[in-house]
């Protein structure tokens, strides 16, 4: 039993419909969905599920469930549980899932920006990081927050792109992250790919064109240990998203 994972397809979606296929305080099992759920480092969706008598069950978070492509919705504290079967509307919280989305398209640049080995990450709506295995002293929040805004400038549209397990092995360059391995034996691989900027596995949500993120902010540059030198930043403006 597993989830048909809508947002993989299309991360603007907003609304579906869905049946239930388990229901508990732990969590809420669909059919479908275009909640995310926590991973990779970014935080899970939030939202509402309707019942078809008009009652809304308030969704305060998303989490990875009990196998591949399981995705359990965790109702808000004392909040109904609908029965198993039964039809739901399903909408996310769309504002902080676009602030989401943009500040990890934003961490995917600043990670070219910054060549070296990516030991840890963390998104959520207000703000988001990344730490590096490399000297502090290396780090100037002026220049990371500059170059990264100018490649932002550069309005490239983003695409997502499938390899096999066989070809992410043959070339492991294209994995950045030290802390989080992609998925392997499932027999295939998602990447993002940011034509001529960036190419890696990513399962998250991100924006359609990275003009689309804005200016970000360096909020500040600390270590967190020998190999941990974390960047967190933040959105600048905010703009309305498209789609």
């Amino acid at each position: 039993m597993s989830t048909e994972l809508l947002f993989r397809d299309d991360a603007y979606l907003k609304t579906a419909s869905a049946r239930v296929l388990t229901a508990s305080p732990r969590g809420i099992e669909l059919d479908r969905t275009v909640f995310y759920p926590l991973g990779g480092g970014q935080a899970g969706d939030t939202g509402v599920l309707t019942r078809a008598s008009g009652e809304r069950i308030p969704i305060a978070d998303t989490r990875k469930g009990d196998g591949p492509d399981r995705v359990l919705h965790v109702p808000a504290a004392g909040a109904a549980l609908p029965e198993v079967g039964e039809s739901l509307s399903l909408e996310i919280d769309w504002e902080r899932r676009h602030r989401l989305m943009r500040l990890h398209t934003a961490l995917h640049l600043m990670s070219c920006v910054i060549t070296a080995p990516v030991t840890g990450g963390n998104i959520v709506p207000d703000k988001a990081r990344l730490d590096f295995d490399i000297e502090l002293a290396a780090l100037d929040a002026a220049h990371i927050e500059s170059e990264t805004n100018r490649l932002i400038a550069t309005g490239v549209k983003t695409e997502t792109v499938w390899i096999t397990d066989e070809e992410l092995d043959a070339q492991p360059a294209l994995v950045k992250t030290m802390s989080v391995q992609p998925p392997r034996g499932l027999g295939r691989v998602r990447l993002l790919r940011i034509p001529g900027i960036d190419l890696q596995p990513c399962g998250g949500t991100h924006v359609a064109d990275i003009a689309e993120i804005g200016a970000i902010r360096v909020l500040r540059i600390r270590s967190e240990g020998k190999h941990n030198k974390r960047v967190e930043i933040a959105l600048g403006q905010s703009i309305t998203g498209s789609g």
